[in-house]
């Protein structure tokens, strides 16, 4: 891949919607020592061309960010709507203190309407509020391809159990977490990966999650030179 379309990856998060280790728990897991046994919820940021681009906004998004050095988000992509996904956001308006600028959010209708629900004092911007609210645009995700700081993103419809979602793709890198089934449509939108992330919450079936072993099915069949796994139980 030449300099100019190289991407880089950091996986801010890669647990369970409990985060690893999960309250009350006292498996090895959940006790251990390792680092590795330590995963806040799952997120991810890419970088390209001096951009930073935040996949969801998880629980621990602050502390993410401090621990990554991250200094500045020009936008966000939702997902999904699920508390694990997005209750970080009002951590979005140190950003936009640092970068004197309001930051672009892309998502689903039905996401952006769990948002404006959710987080109604940071899309009314009321200048009455009390405090510093994050100060964010809603866009709409439009199929088949955003085009995002001259590059083109492409959303993946995923589903998660009964819940339409979204992964994207950037280049020859994709990640699509939270799923349970990749249509066949998206599917062909996943070929020639060199990179690919994807959901494997554990190791039993699970309603709304791929398990391992359906991972490892879908991972053989798209067939990305590199898959790494997350949103990942104890």
């Amino acid at each position: 891949m030449s300099e100019s379309k190289q991407i880089r990856i950091t996986c801010l998060g890669t647990g369970t919607s409990h985060g690893i280790p999960m309250i009350g728990c006292d498996c090895p897991v959940c006790t251990s020592d390792d680092p590795r046994d330590q995963r806040t919820r799952t997120s991810i940021v890419v970088n390209y061309d001096g951009r930073t681009i935040l996949i969801d906004t998880s629980p621990e998004l602050r502390l993410q960010c401090v621990a990554h050095k991250i200094n500045r988000i020009d936008a966000v992509l939702y997902t999904h709507h699920h508390a694990d996904h997005v209750v970080g956001l009002d951590d979005l308006r140190r950003f936009n203190a640092i970068m004197k600028s309001e930051i672009p959010c892309y998502a689903s209708k039905s996401t952006a309407e769990a948002l404006r629900s959710m987080f109604s004092y940071a899309f009314r911007h009321d200048p009455s509020y009390p405090s510093a609210a994050p100060r964010l645009t809603l866009k709409p995700i439009e199929e088949p391809t955003l085009e995002l700081f001259g590059r083109s993103i492409t959303p993946i419809p995923l589903l998660h159990g009964s819940l339409p979602v979204y992964g994207f793709r950037f280049g020859r890198f994709a990640y699509c977490t939270d799923c349970s089934l990749i249509p066949d449509d998206s599917m062909t939108l996943l070929e020639g990966l060199d990179v690919l992330i994807l959901d494997a919450l554990r190791r039993t079936p699970h309603p709304t999650h791929f398990n391992l072993e359906q991972a490892v099915a879908a991972t053989k069949r798209i067939g990305a030179r590199q898959t790494y796994f997350t949103h990942i139980a104890h």
